[in-house]
């Protein structure tokens, strides 16, 4: 899966104790599932998952790593890759702009990138067998970008990976899961709270005030291939300015999960924060306590990419040293009294 700032990778065996830690689950929902990672992982433990997210780019992750199932969609998902991997490059405006305007791809790439992302616009495909090519194309070009991790800056050299030739791979899709078929939804948090039938919800929302958007704005513009109006050194979207999430804004942010919670249908809520959040731990058990008995466990974490790497100003020189390389995750697990 792509390289992801927040990714709950190394909580997944913590996650998946607390969630089966609850009789009778069958069917799970993740209303901010980002890579899909803990969709995925839940998938294949057997629960039916209902994944959501408001970024275009993280709603095609879920439909191909919870929605798309193998027995349906492996075989044909790998006929088309070995077609989409067997075209010439075709330079136009997502080569400009993210290999010659910007330096996130070596030209060849970014050409190849944009020949088979415009193959993939001209098949009229179903929608799940269209999520698996595009989460194809997605991971192949963040094998071979040129970035720290995230699409805010590219590195000043290029990066050794960036020479590779692209090639696209058929995603590591599961089994239908014996719970039943799951679903992906690209809805805002609140709405999709209200509307996911689910035995658990499992929040894992922003925890401070930066966008995801802003940093994987890439793979926005590769899934909406809408050619958007573009800016700054990074050639971010547009809407990067206006596209804000109240998760984002320490004054909204209590408010904004405050919503989803009391909007929530099912009867069990696991949220996930870091203790370098806006929220601290008083807060949220203080608004958990009104849906039901609040058990915490706090699992010690490394910090996000940056705080490994240390400090360093617009010309790469290193400027500083963070102050901690570790943090706390809190895992909250509402259940009913």
């Amino acid at each position: 899966m792509i390289k992801y700032l927040g990714s709950k990778r190394l909580l997944i065996p913590a996650l998946l104790e607390q969630i089966r830690s609850v009789p009778d689950l069958q069917r799970v929902g993740d209303l901010f599932s980002g890579t899909s990672r803990v969709g995925h992982a839940l998938k294949s433990s057997g629960y039916a998952v209902f994944a959501n997210d408001h970024n275009a780019y993280a709603a095609t992750l879920a439909r191909c790593y919870v929605a798309a199932d193998a027995e349906d969609w492996a075989e044909p998902a790998a006929a088309l890759i070995d077609e989409l991997n067997a075209l010439p490059g075709e330079a136009g405006w997502f080569t400009r702009t993210y290999s010659e305007e910007a330096r996130f791809f070596q030209p060849d790439n970014a050409a190849r990138i944009e020949a088979m992302r415009h193959r993939v616009a001209q098949m009229d495909l179903h929608p799940t067998l269209e999520a698996v090519l595009l989460v194809s194309l997605m991971e192949a070009a963040d094998r071979v970008d040129s970035t720290t991790g995230v699409q805010m800056a590219y590195l000043k050299g290029w990066s050794a990976r960036s020479a590779k030739p692209i090639e696209l791979r058929l995603p590591a899709l599961l089994p239908r899961a014996p719970a039943g078929p799951g679903a992906a939804t690209q809805l805002e948090a609140a709405e999709a709270a209200a509307a996911l039938d689910v035995d658990l919800l499992y929040l894992d929302p922003p925890y401070n005030q930066h966008q995801y958007l802003g940093n994987y704005h890439i793979w926005e513009t590769l899934i909406r291939w809408d050619q958007p109006e573009v800016y700054g050194v990074a050639r971010k979207r547009l809407d990067c300015r206006t596209r804000k999430s109240p998760f984002n804004r320490k004054r909204e942010a209590l408010g904004a999960l405050r919503q989803v919670v009391e909007a929530a249908r099912a009867p069990h809520l696991l949220v996930s924060f870091s203790d370098e959040g806006f929220l601290g731990r008083a807060e949220l058990e203080a608004l958990l306590t009104g849906r039901g008995q609040v058990q915490v466990t706090v699992i010690d974490h490394p910090r996000y990419v940056g705080a490994q790497i240390g400090i360093y100003n617009p010309k790469g020189e290193r400027v500083g040293a963070v102050s901690h390389t570790r943090n706390q995750e809190l895992l909250y697990l509402v259940t009913p009294r």
